[in-house]
């Protein structure tokens, strides 16, 4: 679905899961989508592996002890297409709303990190993966490939993702940026490492807006003092489940358009211009006449990686 708007309202959503049940944070999605879908949002961007939650535990568990709690997000993780691929559709198509959503996707014996983007018509237009899990993400996740690296049109714009620390990957968001992505969905676990993991991630999302010259929607996970407490009962070690958030939208000239949430629930909405894409293109266009291709140029290796080929004889 292409894209001709000229103003784009945006949701970035700061929720926590529900990390008692197999469906809880399923339900609060699908009543995100409609309390934004009612403030006018065509666009709505949900945290990093949001769905059934992010692995908070293999932060602040070492791998031996954290055996349980991995096997349970292998119960609870969804596959694509399935149950939780189809809710999520049916309401991007019911409230005629962009979706992006992160999950623990489960594909046979291995879980990934995956970005889902549903356009308004409910079709799902992305599925990418993570390409490097984070430190003791590597404990829980595959790995992705480039397949997924792509800038897909939707009714909102031409749209792009990347996950949490991926971002300081400048390839990867290069690969974006050659697409000429105009709304990019950046999405973080947040309630982790404290105020300084919020602070770089807002200077992150405000560069890559302004190298890209794109609108940024960030969203960032919540936990509440009961869940860190579920969590962890050490006080000392519960410190390293608090701050880190950061849910923002950015303008392509850096700006931010509303008020951050740096913590609690809730939605931050904004209105995206979309001439202020042109309007920075026009001094720096970091793929165009600001580039330098017979200098310095990019190669993707975009093909699905897989763990065998088949070659068919020859005659």
């Amino acid at each position: 679905m292409t894209s001709t708007k000229k103003t784009v309202r945006a949701a970035a959503v700061q929720i926590a899961p529900d990390l008692e049940t197999a469906d809880g944070t399923l339900a609060k999605v699908l009543q995100a989508i409609a309390d934004a879908a009612r403030q006018g949002a065509e666009l709505v961007v949900f945290p990093e592996t949001f769905v059934p939650y992010y692995p908070y535990f293999s932060f602040v568990r070492p791998p031996f002890q954290a055996g349980a709690e991995h096997m349970l997000l292998y119960d609870r993780a969804p596959t694509v297409p399935g149950p939780v691929t189809e809710a999520v559709a049916g309401a991007a198509r019911e409230h005629g709303v962009v979706v992006v959503l992160g999950v623990n996707e489960r594909d046979h014996g291995t879980l990934y990190n995956t970005q889902l983007v549903f356009d308004a018509n409910g079709e799902l237009v992305l599925k990418r993966r993570k390409i490097t899990p984070t430190y003791h993400e590597r404990m829980i996740w595959g790995q992705g490939d480039a397949s997924g690296l792509k800038v897909v049109d939707t009714a909102v714009g031409r749209l792009g993702a990347l996950a949490c620390w991926e971002h300081y990957n400048p390839l990867a968001r290069y690969a974006l940026m050659a697409q000429h992505e105009q709304i990019h969905c950046a999405q973080f676990p947040g309630s982790m490492v404290g105020q300084i993991f919020a602070d770089q991630m807002e200077v992150t999302i405000r560069h890559h807006a302004l190298e890209s010259a794109c609108f940024v929607v960030n969203a960032t996970g919540w936990l509440t003092d009961a869940q860190i407490t579920a969590i962890t009962p050490e006080p000392s070690v519960q410190k390293a489940l608090r701050g880190g958030c950061c849910t923002a939208i950015v303008s392509p000239e850096g700006v931010l358009l509303a008020e951050p949430l740096r913590s609690g629930e809730g939605i931050v909405i904004a209105d995206l211009d979309m001439a202020l894409i042109t309007k920075r293109k026009r001094m720096m266009d970091s793929v165009g006449h600001y580039a330098r291709p017979e200098l310095l140029s990019l190669m993707i290796d975009n093909r699905a990686a897989t763990p065998s080929t088949s070659r068919e004889p020859t005659a």
